[in-house]
């Protein structure tokens, strides 16, 4: 796995050709709701194999093992389409019942927006962000360098952003 300053720099490198990306607030606001879903749905998948009854707060078709994860899957058009018209809409609707994990998660996304325009950019920035594995326990402290890193970046970007960013944190499933 590359350093933690190399995936975030690369990543960041196929942002800036989005022109719906054009500064920092807006590429780490994108990041974060991104690494937000990755890391919950490598943690589900950790739970699924840990507990027999466990069951996902949110539905199939929007979990990122369902959408992201495959990297010759849904790109261009047909992903933008997607998530701004399915993925983010459903996530910032998410039925409360009794749930903490699926009002936060509700919570978390009542802000995001999908600031990319292109959809081909978009599927290579998701597949740079499958390259993780935040089951893994290197994987897993590296992403503590890149939020930190990330909210560094947001530091000098500005106030603009800051509060999705940190509002992004995954919830810890227990």
């Amino acid at each position: 796995m590359p350093n933690v300053s190399n995936v975030v720099k690369s990543i960041q490198d196929i942002m800036r050709k989005d022109a719906g990306t054009y500064g920092d607030a807006q590429r780490l606001e994108q990041l974060g709701w991104m690494f937000f879903l990755k890391i919950f749905d490598d943690r589900e998948q950790e739970m699924a194999l840990l507990r027999d009854a466990y069951k996902s707060p949110l539905p199939k078709h929007l979990r990122w093992s369902a959408w992201a994860k495959d990297e010759e899957g849904i790109t261009g058009e047909a992903l933008l389409d997607f998530v701004n018209n399915t993925l983010l809409p459903k996530l910032k609707a998410l039925t409360v019942g009794g749930d903490k994990i699926t009002g936060l998660i509700r919570m978390a996304f009542e802000d995001a927006n999908n600031y990319m325009k292109n959809g081909t950019l978009m599927r290579q920035v998701i597949n740079k962000i499958n390259a993780i594995d935040f089951n893994a326990s290197d994987d897993r402290h590296m992403f503590g360098d890149i939020y930190e890193k990330l909210l560094k970046d947001l530091q000098s970007a500005g106030n603009a952003g800051a509060m999705a960013l940190t509002k992004m944190e995954p919830p810890v499933l227990s």
